[in-house]
Parts: structure tokens; sequence; C-alpha cells
């Protein structure tokens, strides 16, 4: 794993800490309406108030226009929702870029750092302002590694110290043991919408797993490949060769991409459509594949029984619709109850997993949607690579003072 500068490493007692966190959570109404990722931050902020430090957090939220307050992207319900957790109140700062007046081991949060010019844009001047507001950096925010932006790339550089935060520490650790050092057997579930979002994924994992479970509208691109009918459903024609070469490839490597032996279909895509079960070469015209068939459930079951790592990132269905979340919920039942060490990420996955009740047997939850998908294709993210930067910078200079 990376060498990273810890909050252990180091004397905060005094000092301002400014914390990038995840708080891009889910609002109806002005009111958080799944604070898993706020409860995740609340180790890290009370180990570094009880190392006697201030503390200025800031997160994103949603896509907002730079430069434009909109109340709809505020962090106002967080700050809400922090204060009830802390047992404080965690003031919201709407003009911070310029300096904030802060009290001993006090917690403040940022309004939403993409309200700001040049964010995304990794924009120096406004890195250079973010550096300025303290004198410890510390980037505890894995799901936005993959991003290099201002918040959580150009603040390293300028900084005094970069650091990684725990939860981001964890996420790396929990990956490398899911996909550089697993245990076999190693399954893999890849669902979601579309081949072409994850190719690269299905590609790195054929080379490291021994089964392979795709789902969602990803199998119909699949089940097309391989000659069967799927009707009108959602499948992406323009890859339906490139699914042809992964079966084959996977053949050559001894890795298995199951199928499904039955579906479960409906004729049209929303919630009131009429669920009907078929063998899948059984699909007519007119039929859309929302999900996998109880015998197909049965048979991925067993796969998962027999795994020693599970790596599951997107559900096998429509499981919004609850006519068709039988498939993922037999899936998320059979991975909790599995003893293989298992590591789920991605939005709709930790949704399926919530929706299911079944977050306390899985080992890991990846909070990270497009860093835990990148890390998966063995991509370096960029916000992992600027704290390495800083991290021998660090060591250098405090071998430096010993000498």
């Amino acid at each position: 794993m990376s060498i990273l500068v810890k909050i252990a490493d180091l004397d905060l007692s005094g000092k301002t800490v400014l914390i990038r966190e995840d708080y891009n959570v889910p609002l109806k109404d002005g009111v958080v309406t799944n604070d898993v990722r706020i409860k995740a931050t609340l180790p890290t902020i009370n180990q570094v108030l009880e190392a006697g430090a201030n503390i200025i957090l800031v997160s994103h939220l949603g896509r907002p226009v730079a430069g434009e307050f909109d109340e709809a992207f505020s962090l106002a319900p967080v700050a809400k929702c922090l204060s009830n957790f802390l047992d404080f109140e965690v003031a919201l700062i709407k003009d911070w870029t310029n300096g904030i007046d802060m009290s001993d081991k006090q917690v403040v949060l940022c309004e939403n750092v993409r309200f700001e010019h040049g964010e995304i844009d990794n924009d120096e001047e406004l890195a250079r302002k973010m550096a300025q507001l303290c004198q410890v950096y510390i980037n505890d925010a894995f799901a936005t590694a993959h991003r290099a932006q201002a918040s959580t790339h150009g603040v390293a550089k300028y900084a005094a110290i970069s650091a990684a935060g725990p939860l981001l520490i964890n996420e790396l650790k929990a990956l490398t043991k899911a996909l550089r050092e697993p245990a076999k057997p190693v399954i893999a579930i890849v669902g979601g919408a579309k081949v072409s979002t994850k190719l690269t994924i299905l590609e790195t994992l054929l080379e490291k797993v021994d089964q392979l479970i795709v789902g969602g509208g990803i199998v119909n691109t699949f089940l097309k490949a391989a000659g069967y009918r799927i009707g009108k459903s959602l499948y992406e024609p323009d890859l339906v060769d490139v699914a042809n070469n992964l079966m084959k490839q996977a053949e050559e490597q001894g890795c298995q991409i199951p199928l499904p032996r039955d579906v479960v279909c409906g004729k049209e895509f929303n919630e009131n459509t009429s669920a009907v079960t078929k063998m899948i070469s059984d699909i007519k015209d007119d039929d859309m594949i929302m999900d996998i068939g109880p015998e197909t459930a049965d048979h991925l079951n067993k796969i998962i029984s027999s795994a020693k790592t599970i790596v599951w990132n997107g559900p096998l269905g429509v499981f919004e619709f609850d006519q068709f979340s039988n498939g993922t919920e037999c899936l998320a039942k059979a991975i909790a109850e599995s003893d293989a060490y298992s590591i789920a990420g991605g939005g709709d996955t930790i949704a399926a997993i919530s929706k299911f009740n079944v977050e306390d047997n899985i080992s890991y939850i990846s909070t990270g949607g497009g860093a835990f998908l990148e890390f998966l294709e063995g991509k370096k993210l960029p916000a992992i690579a600027i704290l390495e930067e800083a991290a021998r910078a660090w060591t250098a200079m405090e071998r430096a003072r010993e000498l």
C-alpha cells in the first residue's frame, strides 16, 4: 500500500487542520436522507479534536454552477446533521476563502466548495487560499480521490503538511486486500446499465478472478453476444463483439462468466409493470429483462458460497422496483452470509445494501463510486499520488531534523 503521512504521525496540538471529507449525501426537502457518509467521518473528526486541533471541514455536494449560490446544493443540512452527532454546533461558513476566525477546538464546515470558481479546474489560486487556512491538510475523502481538483489535489501541493485520513487509509487497505492480495477463489460481481462504462474494469478483473458475474443492463449485451433473444431490453449493439471477445478471453484464462438461465421480464420500464419469470430461451420481442430469475439466483448463490474473496459493484437488476429486486436481494444476502472477505462499492450498490439491511455483514463497504471503479481498473488516483509526494517531502524533512 502507499506510504502516506497519518494523523498519528503529527503533532496537531494548537493547529488548524483542514479536512477534505465527502459529504455528497442525498437530500430531500432540506434534510439528509442517508447519513452513512457523515457518520463515517466522525472518528476522524474526534481523533483530530482529541489531538488538540481546530477543524475546518471542506466538501462538495452535487454539481452546482460555479460562482453561484444555490440553496439546493447547500451544506446546511450536513452542518445540522454533524451538530447533532457531535453534540455541539458545527457552524456553516459561507465566505471562507479569505480566512476563518477560529476558537480552540472548534469545528466549522465550509459551504459547498463547488460554489467556488476554480474548484473543479484545480485552480492554483483557490488551492493556495485553502492551504493558507491551515497548518495541516488531511484528505479523508476516498470517494473523490480520482479527481484532481483544488480541494483534493491542489491544496495538498501548497499546504505545509499534507496527510491521509483514516477513512482514506482504510479504503486503500481494504481495496488492496481484495484486489492485490486476494484469497482464492475470487468472485467479482459487476452490474450496471452499460458495458461501455465498465469495459476496462471487466478486462482488468478477468485477469484476477475465478468467476465474473455480470448483471443489470450489462448482462443483456453478453446474452446478445451469446446468441440469445433479449426482446427490447437495454443493451449496447456496438459492444456485442466486445462482450463476445471477453467471454472467449475468460474461457482462455480459466475464468467463468455465468449467464442467466432464467430472467424476470416486464413490458415497460416503470414501477407498475407486471413481472413475469421466463427461461432465457423464451424471451419475446416485447419483453424487457429487468432481473435474474430464481433458478439463476440459486446458481449464483452456490458460486458465492464457495468464494474466499468477493468484490461487488452494481446490482443485478432494477432493484428500485420491488417486483424486480429479488435477484439483487438474493445476491446481497448470499454475500452477507458468505465467509469470504467481501468489499462492495458504488452508489447503487450501497443503496442496495441499505435496502436489504446487510450492512453489518459486508466486510468493507467502500464510500467511493468513481474512485472505487478506477482503483478496480488499476488506475493511479491523483489525490493519492499527491499525498504520496507530500509524504516523501515530509519524511525527508523529518530525517533532516534528526541529523
